[in-house]
């Protein structure tokens, strides 16, 4: 059974900065895409980024510019870089791990973290 572990959550001010890490406890190269949701309160969780094994990577809209998605297979380690947080930021950010891209477009992920919350204060 693959295990998805996030850490790296936590308070920031606006303007500020986190890195979320993902360690999976199998070969993260097995996967052919890892990606990063959020689900904030009231709200739909909804794909931030994801990385296929090759590198290409996608984001929404939203954090275009200001996050960065980045895995380290020798670590099996996905990590999301988060810079200029917002408020609107604020979530659980859930990692993630699939066996294809629609799958990860969809929600439909294969495996699924337990989230960390990231609180972002105006």
């Amino acid at each position: 059974q693959v295990q998805l572990v996030e850490s790296g959550g936590g308070l920031v001010q606006a303007g500020g900065s986190l890195k979320l890490s993902c360690r999976t406890s199998g070969n993260m190269f097995t996967f052919r895409t890892m990606g990063w949701y959020r689900q904030a309160p009231g709200k739909q969780r909804e794909l931030v980024a994801s990385i296929s094994r090759g590198g290409s990577t996608n984001y929404a809209d939203s954090v275009k510019g200001r996050f960065a998605i980045s895995r380290d297979n020798a670590k099996n380690t996905v990590y999301l870089q988060m810079n200029s947080l917002k408020p609107e930021d604020t979530a659980v950010y859930y990692c993630a791990a699939a066996s294809s891209f629609f799958k990860i477009c969809t929600g439909r992920s294969d495996y699924w973290g337990q989230g960390t919350q990231v609180t972002v204060s105006s």
